[in-house]
């Protein structure tokens, strides 16, 4: 995409991403990809607002000089220092050798780590602001949102917010920056939550703190590092993300996910089974299979829905691999405080629930009961596994 001029003298100058599959080496974005968003400020002072990564420097170098001359670049602001943001600063500070970095104090010692830079370095503070000419740069501190070091700018005379990975998504940008009528906005927002419980849910409580911070600051337009420019309703993204947080610690909607691995069909049999007991109850339900979907993908429900069911057969005297992964990834993702219950086929002796209940205590999660069986399920079985699952669907209905 060409460059894109925001308001007079402001231009979207970023790159997108389509041929990296695992965001942060880990995360699926192959049919999805991604944008790097940078923000290029034309005026008696030139500035340009977050980067990318190193694999797309060269054409951001190239962005950047279809507007100006990247000699004349007068501040680079560093709002975060993770490499999908930062990676092309070596290249770009070769062709804007002048150019001071602006960051908070924590950037500092990051900018020596990443980069081995040290010099041309000014560091800014919360609330503080830099006059450009026509436009003045605010910077706000927003440490862990996601990282430490970052901050978000703020150009006060378009009431522009620059939100680094705040308020950001997965999707690459087709044709269109802006939260247009004619761009798909259930799809974009359906990608700003896979990203905000992959990335940044953890850091929740920073991202209520940020909103907060940001209440009072009159916004007409959202630039994410990532994902959609918001315009036309900018609140609704800060609204979305608001909203998500409020999930951290909290048991979630009337829902239940459905996590499933099967060696050779005898626990997708069951699951079968146990999926129409929830079903019947009129509960809402997403099913998984996790050694075929991506943890990405799993984890928005997960986040979002009351019960969990995991169906995992014994694997070597233990849980199958692929589901004891996606519980020690909740894990780390602090999501915490479900309800849950499990079951599992094995062949001659059990201890895929015995992992199960260990696993689930770490996160602290209400367990209701357990359905453990030799071999296949059988047709009495299946019947046991169709009641067990409404059973856990009212208990979740009942909160």
């Amino acid at each position: 995409m060409q460059p894109i001029e925001m308001f007079p003298g402001m231009f979207w100058v970023g790159v997108n991403d389509r041929c990296t599959e695992l965001f942060e080496g880990l995360w699926q974005i192959r049919d999805e990809g991604i944008s790097y968003n940078s923000y290029l400020i034309n005026d008696q002072k030139k500035a340009i607002i977050d980067l990318g990564s190193k694999a797309t420097a060269l054409e951001l170098l190239e962005q950047i000089r279809s507007v100006i001359d990247p000699a004349g670049l007068d501040y680079i602001v560093i709002n975060h220092m993770e490499p999908d943001h930062s990676g092309a600063l070596k290249l770009i500070l070769q062709a804007a050798p002048h150019a001071r970095l602006l960051g908070s104090a924590k950037t500092v010692d990051m900018l020596a780590a990443f980069y081995g830079i040290t010099e041309n370095i000014q560091v800014v503070g919360n609330d503080e602001e830099i006059n450009l000419g026509s436009h003045t740069l605010k910077f706000i501190a927003t440490p862990f949102v996601h990282w430490p070091e970052t901050i978000m700018t703020y150009e006060t005379s378009r009431r522009v917010l620059f939100s680094c990975d705040g308020f950001g998504g997965y999707g690459a940008l087709n044709g269109s920056i802006f939260d247009d009528a004619h761009v798909p906005l259930a799809w974009y927002e359906e990608q700003a939550l896979r990203y905000f419980v992959n990335i940044v849910a953890s850091f929740s409580k920073p991202v209520k703190n940020a909103v907060a911070k940001l209440e009072n600051l009159p916004i007409d337009m959202i630039a994410p590092s990532h994902g959609l420019i918001w315009r036309n309703s900018p609140r609704r993204i800060v609204d979305l993300y608001s909203r998500w947080a409020g999930y951290a610690g909290v048991p979630g909607d009337p829902g239940v996910t459905l996590l499933y691995a099967s060696m050779y069909g005898n626990t997708e049999c069951m699951m079968e089974a146990v999926a129409q007991g929830i079903a019947d109850e009129g509960v809402p339900l997403n099913v998984f299979n996790v050694s075929k979907t991506s943890i990405s993908e799993i984890l928005p429900s997960i986040w979002l829905r009351r019960g969990v069911m995991v169906g995992a057969p014994t694997y070597e005297g233990g849980m199958f691999p692929d589901m004891a992964n996606v519980l020690k990834m909740i894990q780390r993702k602090h999501i915490f405080n479900k309800m849950t219950a499990g079951f599992g086929s094995h062949a001659w002796n059990g201890g895929s629930l015995r992992e199960f209940t260990e696993l689930v205590e770490a996160l602290r999660w209400e367990t209701f009961g357990a359905l453990e069986f030799k071999g296949a399920p059988g047709a009495a079985g299946l019947m046991d596994g169709r009641r067990f699952g409404a059973e856990f669907a009212r208990r979740v209905m009942a909160g």
